[in-house]
């Protein structure tokens, strides 16, 4: 059956999942402050604690060890500080290691002052130096504070994936915490918290199926937090006040249970991902797809071809029917060139298309991205004869 419209932009936020919707009427009909100690209270709290159970099934941590909070970008500014505590004493982070390419709410480092941030750079396929890495760690004055690393698991652009069990090693050995934005990894590849992927993760609902407005800090123990951003009347364990908002929470479970069921369907995934590359690479001989050599998420390709601006194609494939996006959704309406492929080395004259799939997605969505492609690249040439 023919389709009208294909939605290809997993990566900015997944469609939302029929049981996470469940989810969020249910807990609509839930009046009562997750906080009161009666009756109704109870079963608000009920409702957080399935959902703080759920997200942590999903990257193998312990339940009580999750921190519920708006979204990633409130979780990537509480973790991304220089003011840390251990029980009652005061840590110091006195310098943030980022890469080039990492999302900009990582890459602008947080409560960090930008003279206390370190960018360390990636290679032409988006993988972070290590080198540069250990040199930089190695080089860190411990007398001033420890050194804290925030690195993207996987990029939101190009799907690449950084060695980050690696990465880990390397900052353990220097003495250092490691934070792992898995926004985009979380469900699409297997993390686990219990062997030490990371000392911290950011998660976010609504790119695994759930509800905007919800987010999670993931700790592989509560021994040691940053000092709060958000202080309040003590929920999430006095690490983020304000009442907690229970449907998004509770819709927030619900995808989470499904993303871990759903990665056993991942290679359907790639296969699809495979199609759509296939069709570029035929149709468009010259295309360059970003990352190709290296590990990247099965959902996702980032693209470029000779001739083809980006911000002009994108309207033409909504026109066809298909949304996709020019690199990441933070930077719609910005103009100027992927800080991604920059950071890559790559020259982005006309900038680059993303096209992000999920396990919704069928084939004839993908026939109706290469129709539209073809019809694109039809008119380009068009052009060019007659200039």
């Amino acid at each position: 059956m023919a389709v009208s419209r294909a939605y290809l932009d997993h990566n900015a936020s997944a469609p939302l999942l029929p049981a996470a919707r469940e989810a969020v009427v249910a807990a609509l009909d839930v009046a009562a402050n997750p906080s009161s100690v009666h009756g109704e209270g109870r079963a608000a709290r009920r409702i957080i604690e399935d959902a703080r159970r759920s997200v942590a099934a999903l990257v193998s941590a312990r339940p009580e060890h999750v921190v519920f909070t708006s979204g990633a970008t409130e979780a990537a500014t509480t973790l991304l500080c220089p003011d840390w505590r251990m029980g009652r004493g005061a840590v110091r982070m006195s310098r943030l290691y980022v890469t080039a390419a990492d999302h900009p709410c990582v890459l602008n480092g947080g409560r960090f002052p930008s003279d206390r941030v370190t960018r360390i750079g990636v290679d032409r396929n988006g993988i972070v130096d290590l080198a540069a890495l250990e040199a930089a760690l190695a080089a860190h004055d411990k007398a001033e504070g420890l050194p804290l690393v925030a690195i993207h698991a996987a990029n939101n652009e190009t799907g690449v994936v950084q060695p980050f069990r690696t990465i880990s090693d390397l900052v353990k050995a220097a003495g250092g915490v490691l934070v792992l934005d898995a926004v985009q990894a979380a469900g699409r590849i297997p993390l686990d918290m219990s062997e030490g992927c990371a000392d911290f993760l950011i998660l976010s609902s609504h790119k695994i199926g759930g509800p905007k407005g919800a987010g999670a800090i993931v700790a592989t123990s509560d021994l040691m937090m940053p000092v709060p951003l958000i202080a309040g009347g003590g929920q999430e364990k006095g690490h983020r006040g304000g009442t907690e908002n229970l449907p998004a929470i509770a819709g927030f479970g619900a995808a989470a249970r499904e993303a871990a069921a759903g990665l056993s369907e991942m290679d359907k995934v790639l296969a699809l991902r495979d199609r759509i590359e296939d069709a570029v690479v035929r149709l468009a001989p010259d295309a360059e797809i970003f990352g190709k050599g290296v590990e990247r998420l099965a959902n996702t390709t980032f693209f470029a071809i000779a001739g083809v601006k980006a911000e002009t194609a994108q309207i033409a494939f909504d026109l066809a029917g298909v949304a996709l996006s020019a690199g990441s959704a933070c930077s719609s309406g910005k103009v100027g060139p992927s800080h991604v492929l920059k950071a890559m080395g790559i020259a982005d004259n006309l900038g680059a298309l993303r096209v992000s799939i999920g396990r919704q997605t069928t084939e004839e969505e993908i026939e109706l991205f290469a129709d539209a492609l073809a019809k694109l690249l039809a008119r380009r040439t068009g052009a060019t004869r007659a200039a």
